[in-house]
Parts: C-alpha cells; structure tokens; sequence
C-alpha cells in the first residue's frame, strides 16, 4: 500500500495545457486527475470497452454527449458507457478539477468521433 499524490504519481499533458495525474494505472482500472485551463476541451471521442466515471472536485464543466450537453458542478459527476461518445468541455472562465475512473483502463481504447 502506499499513499498517491500529484508529487508522486506519473504526469502527463494533453492538448498541450490540460494536465493529467495517473493515480492508479492498470489494465483493469485506471484512476486520473485531470486539471482543464478555461475555454480548453478534449475531442469528442468513445471507448470500445471502457466505462468511466467523471467527478468534478472544482469548478464547472460540461458534458458534451451525442445529443445533448450536460452541466457538471463541483461535487457531482457522470458515468459514461462503452460506446458512448463524449466530450469533457470546460466552457467557463475559471480552471476545473476532476476525476476520471476508467474500468477496464480506457488509454488504448479510444475512438475520435
């Protein structure tokens, strides 16, 4: 057992100002803090086989699914199913914080839309 940190666990950036934090980094679950500057948002892409769950620890952010946006506060958050495409957006003026739980891992599994 052994305690996890931002020190302490690997980091790596996306979109070139978005960072992220691998927690915990298995083929079976992945867990990873993920930090979004202001008006930044990933591609809106699926996972074959992966099931996440995205928790909001600060700020807001939206959602973006095939047919419609949903808005995230902190304190709340979204599962999101194999095949489902989705695009984490952060549309607002102040950075937002998060978590992403990926069971299988979701890195390797990805599908841009």
């Amino acid at each position: 057992m052994r305690i996890i940190s931002r020190e302490s666990a690997e980091h790596y950036s996306w979109k070139e100002v978005c960072d992220g934090w691998h927690f915990i980094k298995t083929d079976e679950l992945s867990v990873i803090a993920e930090k979004m500057p202001p008006h930044t948002e990933e591609d809106m892409h699926f996972h074959y086989k992966s099931k996440q769950f995205f928790y909001i620890l600060s700020g807001e952010a939206e959602m973006r699914l095939r047919d419609k946006s949903v808005p995230l506060k902190a304190a709340s958050g979204i599962e999101d199913a194999p095949m489902e495409a989705h695009q984490m957006r952060n549309i607002s003026d102040t950075e937002v914080e998060f978590l992403v739980v990926s069971m299988p891992k979701s890195h390797g599994d990805r599908e841009l839309v």
